[in-house]
């Protein structure tokens, strides 16, 4: 089904790109920044692995079983593709560790990495087959959501509408569909998904969502693999997907296919849990913090000026869950100067509970007139710190963007302190995450996932 038109349609187009680039048209930061995603995700999993939302979704799955084709990280079961993708998922977005894309906080990682791994387990792909899907992957997601950022969030529409096209081309390419069958795909996944961001932002629909977009993503593709046909034009015909989440600048979706990789400009490895958005914030009221050698009790009050500012995202002074300490602007500010900065152990319940915390939470205010953004992704920008002291004193830092973000450059040995740090709290054998993340660290020369599977089941 095609509708007439002298052009293309866009799902035809971005097909037709994915398909004519080659690994080796691939720079090597890119494959680099694919290895560091899939090794975030995987710690960020197994943080997630006993999170209540993770532990309902993974039992659920295994109860419906059906034939045994891809590993569920850390449990050893195996699934079908598309619900063992959606256990990995969840369990990777429900620490809220993930990494982010930082023009739309699109977890985008977690999705490409946990379909990438569930397809090539079966097809048997080879580990530079998975690192350059995952980079295409990535690269048709971005390209989508920077043309829905912002108004999808303003019209209250979560980043799952994008994460399925990094879904559906990853599965795509390594299931090996040819164009008319890709096109097909990534019109299936734009009728195919949903998720509302007022709940992802409140709720365990966040992570609920991952594994939406992970399953949706890979069902398209078996879907048009098997001939199934979508409307090519529904991206840009009127009344579909681009007009109803409010898609801009249109035509920068296929425009200079190549000259730069999404996965190495704009994603971020989160080095901290919580809403990535705040990152820079936290690390700016850390540096005010220690260039002034603040303590608690001497703060009068904490004037936060942030890009987030500029939407309706900043979360409740004092949180008492993971969801509320994730999503709390006032959290990671106060928590960041009274520790010296805003880590792991932060989502624990008992540091939220931190009666220091909590008086510095009450001092924390906002700018009543930020400046003003320079473009339209306001979750890219950082934010300022201002500490007036008792004695009238003021500290003041600014931070734009956060570490582990692309612009910043991504360091190896900030992925692999993560990874050492969150990996073993999925319960397999010490031996194992060391292991693991050797087999990530050298995934391009491996002739298949199949060792890197039997470690992450725990065999």
């Amino acid at each position: 089904m095609q509708s007439p038109s002298m052009t293309p349609p866009l799902a035809r187009r971005l097909a037709d790109l994915v398909l004519a680039t080659r690994t080796d048209d691939l720079p090597a930061v890119a494959l680099e920044h694919a290895k560091m995603s899939l090794a975030s995700t995987l710690a960020s999993a197994a943080a997630g692995y006993r999170i209540e939302s993770a532990c309902i979704i993974r039992d659920l799955e295994l109860r419906d079983s059906g034939e045994e084709m891809a590993t569920v990280w850390f449990h050893g079961g195996r699934l079908p593709l598309a619900n063992a993708a959606r256990v990995n998922a969840v369990a990777s977005d429900a620490a809220a560790s993930d990494d982010s894309d930082m023009r739309s906080i699109a977890h985008i990682g977690t999705i490409i990495s946990s379909v990438a791994l569930a397809v090539a387990e079966r097809e048997g792909s080879s580990g530079r087959a998975v690192l350059a899907a995952m980079v295409l992957g990535y690269e048709i997601a971005g390209r989508i959501d920077e043309s829905l950022t912002p108004v999808r969030m303003q019209r209250g529409f979560h980043g799952s509408y994008s994460t399925v096209f990094g879904a559906c081309v990853v599965a795509g390419l390594l299931l090996r569909l040819d164009a008319g069958q890709m096109a097909h795909a990534i019109g299936l996944s734009a009728t195919s998904i949903g998720g509302m961001a007022i709940a992802a932002d409140t709720s365990w629909a966040r992570e609920y969502h991952a594994g939406m977009a992970a399953s949706a993503g890979i069902r398209a593709a078996l879907a048009a693999q098997r001939g199934f046909e979508s409307e090519l034009a529904v991206l840009e015909r009127p009344r579909g997907f681009l007009d109803a989440l409010g898609g801009q600048a249109r035509e920068d979706i296929v425009r200079d296919w190549g000259e730069s990789w999404d996965i190495v400009t704009d994603m971020a490895i989160k080095l901290m849990p919580g809403a990535h958005p705040f990152h820079a914030t936290a690390e700016a009221a850390v540096d005010a913090a220690r260039a002034g050698k603040v303590k608690p009790g001497d703060v009068a009050r904490i004037v936060v000026s942030a890009a987030v500012q500029w939407t309706n995202f900043k979360g409740d002074p004092h949180p008492r869950n993971l969801v509320d300490a994730a999503h709390s602007l006032h959290y990671f500010v106060a928590a960041a100067i009274v520790d010296g900065g805003f880590a792991w152990q932060h989502m624990d319940e008992n540091k939220m509970a931190d009666p220091v915390i909590g008086a510095l939470q009450d001092k924390v205010e906002f700018d009543p007139d930020p400046p003003p953004l320079p473009d339209r992704f306001p979750h890219r920008h950082g934010g300022t710190v201002t500490i007036h002291m008792k004695d009238g004193a003021v500290h003041r830092a600014t931070c734009t963007m956060p570490r582990g973000s692309g612009a910043r450059g991504i360091a190896w040995s900030d992925v692999e302190d993560k990874f050492l740090h969150l990996f073993p709290q999925a319960g397999l054998p010490a031996a194992a995450t060391g292991s693991c993340l050797n087999a990530v660290k050298h995934l391009d020369s491996a002739d298949s996932i199949g060792l890197l599977a039997r470690l992450l089941s725990g065999r």
